[in-house]
Parts: C-alpha cells; structure tokens; sequence
C-alpha cells in the first residue's frame, strides 16, 4: 500500500503572482495521485529572526511554520535571487529553522525560476543553509526552470509543456529521494 506523500511548498517571493508562485503552483496541479500539497503563505506574517525569541513559546507565526514542516514529508522551494542571494525575507524563514529539528533529515529541493545564467547566488546559498539545517538534500531534483511571463495562464499556473514536464521531474525525484 502505497502512503501518502505531503509536500511542503515554500514560495521565497512575497511578489503575487511571482515565478516562483507559479512554479509551485503548478507542481501542486501536478502532484501524482496519492500526494497532497500544502503553500505556504505566511511569509510576510513572521517576524525578524531573533534568537533571544527562539525559545517556548514561540512566536505564533514561527510555531505555525515549523508545524508546516513538521507535518510535511518533503519540501519543494522556489525562491528568486536578489543582489547574488536570496531575499532577506526567506533567508529569515530559513533564520527560523535553524533552532528546530523539523526539518532534519527531510527530503527538500528547489527550483530557481531564474533566467539562464541566473539563480546560481540563491541555489548556493540554499544549499548552505539547508545543509546546516539537516535538511536532506535532494540534489537530484534541484534544477534552474526559467519561466517566461508567457509560459504562465490566466491562473497563473505555468501552462507550456515543456516547462511542466520539467516540474514533474523535479518532483518525482523529490519524491522518490
């Protein structure tokens, strides 16, 4: 009996309608049977990292975030590069993770939407952090998917087949890893 997988997906852009968003998106519309998909929408929400607040109680937007991944089996993360990194605000979702133990040993991957030549500043520093974390990471399914303003429907979700194919990769080795 096959169990059901969750995934996780975390958004670092607080833009609507980012790339990012629409990445992730996607990846939940196509998410194989037996696999639910939860986005992650409080990132504006949590507050700037600060260990002298990482202790119990935690603040409520921080306890709902690692209960996100608490829950979660696996994790998907699109996130933009700003000025050669990430953005503060995700590096501070990140921040976040550092004093729990959620994410440890968890399947986790991403996928820069960045176009060709791009991206590489926000990969190596997710890298970094998710190794310091525990995360498991799954290197397999880490991949650079540039998504033109054009390749994206009404609803936002990507719609050229290509680019979708390259998703479902990316998540069937995130699964499988």
């Amino acid at each position: 009996m096959l169990m059901t997988r969750h995934v996780l997906l975390l958004s670092g852009s607080l833009r609507a309608g980012s790339s990012n968003e629409a990445v992730l998106r996607t990846a939940a519309a196509l998410a194989p049977e037996g696999v639910t998909t939860t986005f992650y929408e409080g990132l504006a929400e949590l507050p700037h990292f600060n260990p002298d607040h990482d202790t119990d109680p935690l603040p409520a937007p921080v306890a709902e975030l690692r209960a996100a991944i608490a829950a979660a089996d696996a994790l998907l993360i699109s996130a933009p590069e700003y000025a050669g990194t990430l953005p503060g605000s995700f590096k501070n979702l990140l921040d976040w993770t550092v004093g729990g133990v959620e994410i440890s040993d968890k399947p986790a991957a991403w996928i820069t939407a960045a176009a060709p030549g791009r991206g590489t500043g926000a990969a190596a520093t997710l890298a970094s952090v998710l190794g310091y974390t525990g995360a498991a990471v799954t290197e397999t399914a880490c991949a650079t998917i540039p998504v033109p303003p054009e390749a994206r429907g009404a609803d936002g979700v990507i719609t050229d087949p290509a680019t979708r194919d390259r998703i479902a990769d990316v998540l069937t080795a995130l699964l499988a890893g």
